[in-house]
């Protein structure tokens, strides 16, 4: 499949996290704890600390990796929220690294509930970069979402509004070492929320149908572990002010319902508010400042900082004028032979 061999391919060896104090908030989320998995397992980090307000989620994780009869290890569990500025600047002191990944994430909720939205998702990143400039944090890598580009849901709004906000705090740096970048993409097959497991919960509870907004909808997928790596690969290419793109396939959803129970019919629900047909991870007004390498699209600052040849002078190419990387128009397509193939070994 184009695109996930490179992503998978990723040498951990090219990023060293080694002696390095590293943060993740929104750490027990699916994307935090398959993030820590990796670290500990490729990386000697002096201090590795999940922050989030969920305890019994920091309880349950702190046991499955056992820290508590691992004196040595260096998992660390902070309560905060990131709505909480000062808590985050406590957290941070001496950290390196920061990966933000804290976020209000579904759409209906969010759609009902806009202002607990923006407090997470705005306020909140405004938090993590004001914090990691007070203490000195060498890289920030914040997580986006295809819902981020041209949104048309208070989610995917509130989360353009962080892309800005960490691209910005580059200028806001001045002399500081801190360095702000973003990555972008779709959804992650197997995370908690998603379809897969909503899919698979009906299914196991004696399902008749599978319920779909709408029979044309695609989406762009990725798994955990795909996601991790882009992540890690990203943070060691960052310059500041980057947005990073994955090239990652599309598939619509009719054909993973079939993947999963090829017996089962299609109930349509109609489109649920907020949501989109197709997802986009590059605009048409973003090409002008994209740059496409060969697992990824860099879409490059259009603020003062930023030196205009710093990826095509590393090989890549500018995109086309009119290019949109747009989930219908995708060039690389999951099947569901491929889909189960890949849930087989993943999951």
């Amino acid at each position: 499949m184009k695109g996930y061999p490179v992503l998978e391919d990723f040498d951990f060896s090219d990023l060293s996290l080694n002696n390095r104090s590293v943060l993740i908030t929104g750490g027990t989320g699916s994307f935090g704890q398959a993030c820590v998995t990796s670290i500990l397992k490729h990386y000697k980090p002096t201090r590795l600390i999940v922050y989030s307000r969920d305890e019994s989620k920091q309880y349950e994780m702190s046991h499955e990796f056992d820290t508590q009869s691992d004196r040595d290890s260096p998992l660390r569990f902070f309560i905060g929220d990131v709505r909480d500025l000062t808590r985050l600047k406590l957290a941070m002191e001496d950290v390196d690294v920061v990966i933000h990944a804290a976020a209000l994430k579904h759409v209906p909720i969010a759609e009902y509930n806009p202002m607990e939205c923006i407090r997470t998702n705005v306020n909140g990143a405004e938090n993590v970069m004001m914090a990691a400039l007070a203490c000195g944090v060498k890289k920030v890598l914040a997580l986006s979402t295809d819902k981020a580009a041209n949104p048309v849901n208070l989610y995917g709004a509130s989360k353009l509004a962080a892309d800005k906000i960490f691209v910005a705090g580059n200028n806001l740096a001045g002399k500081r070492p801190t360095r702000f970048s973003v990555v972008r993409y779709g959804n992650v097959l197997g995370s908690r929320g998603s379809v897969l497991p909503f899919f698979r919960n009906l299914i196991a509870n004696g399902a008749t149908s599978l319920p779909i907004t709408d029979e044309r909808m695609t989406r762009f997928w990725i798994t955990l572990n795909q996601g991790v790596s882009f992540v890690l690969s990203s943070l060691k290419m960052m310059k500041g002010g980057e947005i990073f793109v994955p090239k990652i396939p599309s598939m619509k959803v009719t054909d993973l319902a079939a993947a999963l129970a090829p017996e089962l019919p299609n109930d349509i629900i109609g489109i649920r508010p907020g949501e989109k047909l197709h997802e986009i991870l590059v605009t048409e007004d973003e090409a002008r400042s994209t740059v496409e390498l060969k697992d990824r699209y860099v879409i490059e600052p259009s603020l003062g900082f930023w030196s205009r040849d710093t990826y095509t002078q590393a090989g890549g190419a500018t995109v086309p004028e009119g290019f949109e990387y747009k989930s219908d128009v995708n060039k690389d397509w999951l099947t569901p032979d491929i889909l189960t193939s890949l849930l087989d070994t993943q999951f």
